[in-house]
């Protein structure tokens, strides 16, 4: 059986932008939204909080999955992803 991911860590990232958009997406009928917003936390937080090489990783990986995207609103959301989870500093 061979992966159709070139890495454990872009599969990750897949899984894990996969997961989120879901949540991010449900309504209350699906998930209650204090819950929501508590994982959407913890996520930010433990993103927020990789090495500089990994953060830099991950932005990349996830610049290389929103550019092949089809979907225009899971694009932007990929898109806004690395500011929308700490991963890039709103300094600006």
């Amino acid at each position: 059986m061979t992966s159709s991911y070139p890495s454990l860590t872009r599969s990750l990232a897949e899984a894990l932008t996969d997961v989120l958009w879901f949540i991010d997406g449900s309504d209350d009928e699906q998930m209650d939204q204090d819950d929501a917003v508590k994982v959407l936390e913890g996520v930010a937080h433990v993103v927020g909080k990789l090495p500089d090489d990994q953060r830099q990783e991950l932005i990349e990986l996830v610049g290389e999955m929103a550019a092949a995207e089809p979907d225009p609103a899971r694009r932007e959301y990929l898109e806004g992803f690395p500011e929308g989870f700490g991963l890039i500093d709103d300094e600006s």
